[in-house]
């Protein structure tokens, strides 16, 4: 039996894992649709590595259904699941050509040798090999190892294709120009991808939906621009990104709009919020999303007061950091769009720091 319905192609229902009483996976619902990119995001002991190896069929969920294509996985093992993992070794056979490494698991199954030529010639052409396929994995750099091992497990043309930290091993910037490579092949063969990561921006760039995980549970769910603009919680805002939270209380809490009393200022917020007068609440608001300036900005909302104590240069923008009369320090990001700034900030400047009222989060918990 096979599903019709492609948003359910992946269906992960009510899973618990629990190791002696301690709950790994804690009542976790997910459906993931027919070609996604699904990155399960969390810090380490948060659960989502558990939660891959349950899909992989190295771990027996305690309680819950895992259903692939309206095929129930319970009690099938690894090698009979129509799914293929991804290890951030690679677990590349160092004796074996890159062609043998991507062949192995074709050959194993009895895969006729004219079938097998075929598919592992199709696999070098997609990740771009074919001039390496004679060399061994250790004559390849890490980027190189790393589409091997991309095309072994896309060989054998999984339905569910499961990524563990897939670009751990790679330095900064070849990790970021693999990340742009590794999703135009998975969105060409059109293969269904659930990658665990603890990496933001992979999962940001990667991914079209992610999982913030903490203790076994899913936070939030949602595309990558809802997670960082709308957070649902302190965790998700302080997780992903960098973001300022100033905690407060609920001055006035109107439908289109709320105030905010923080110690070194008022938010005007423009939208409403759940909430009631007094309740508390933390607002988060994105360093690039404020502006400095050395003037007091009009009206008596989102501006705050406070001295720069560092600046830190990286090339495209700046970020300073502001000592609110609170204490509390603000981080300010400015993009350097003019080779001359028309006010050129340094240390111990007065400055006030300002946003409009379509920046801030509100947060309840």
């Amino acid at each position: 039996m096979t599903s019709n319905d492609n948003s359910k192609f992946l269906q992960i229902k009510d899973v618990v894992k629990d190791f002696a009483g301690y709950k790994a996976v804690n009542h976790v619902n997910l459906d993931i649709a027919k070609g996604e990119i699904f990155a399960l995001l969390g810090s380490s002991g948060c659960g989502k590595t558990t939660l891959l190896r349950m899909l992989a069929g190295f771990e027996t969920p305690t309680s819950g259904q895992i259903i692939l294509n309206g095929v129930d996985l319970a009690g099938m093992p690894p090698y009979e699941r129509p799914l293929n993992m991804m290890f951030q070794s690679y677990a590349l056979f160092p004796h074996l050509t890159v062609w043998d490494n991507i062949a192995f698991g074709l050959r194993r199954d009895g895969l006729p040798s004219d079938q097998v030529a075929a598919r592992v010639d199709a696999m070098l052409k997609l990740v771009q090999l074919g001039k390496y396929a004679k060399r061994k994995p250790h004559q390849l750099s890490g980027g190189q190892q790393q589409r091997v091992a991309l095309a072994r497990s896309l060989a054998k043309q999984p339905q569910l294709l499961l990524l563990d930290e897939p670009l751990g091993a790679l330095d900064k910037k070849l990790r970021e120009q693999t990340q742009i490579e590794l999703v135009n092949i998975i969105q060409q063969v059109g293969v269904t991808c659930v990658m665990v990561t603890h990496d933001q921006e992979e999962a940001m760039t990667m991914a079209s939906r992610i999982a913030v995980m903490s203790e076994g549970r899913f936070l939030q769910v949602g595309a990558p621009t809802e997670i960082y603009e709308t957070p649902a919680t302190r965790f998700v805002a302080d997780f992903i990104g960098n973001v300022n939270l100033m905690d407060g209380a609920v001055a006035v809490d109107e439908p289109d709009h709320v105030v905010i009393d923080c110690a070194d200022c008022r938010h005007y917020v423009g939208h409403g919020i759940t909430g009631t007068l007094g309740m508390p609440v933390s607002v988060a608001l994105r360093p690039e999303k404020i502006q400095l300036s050395p003037e007091r900005p009009a009206g008596e909302f989102n501006a705050a007061r406070g001295t720069i104590e560092e600046l830190s240069y990286f090339g495209s923008f700046t970020v300073y950091r502001v000592k609110l009369g609170s204490g509390l320090v603000m981080a300010v990001s400015q993009a350097n769009t003019e080779r001359h700034r028309q006010h050129d900030f340094t240390r111990g400047d007065a400055v006030w720091a300002h946003w409009t009222d379509a920046t801030q989060v509100v947060l309840t918990q």
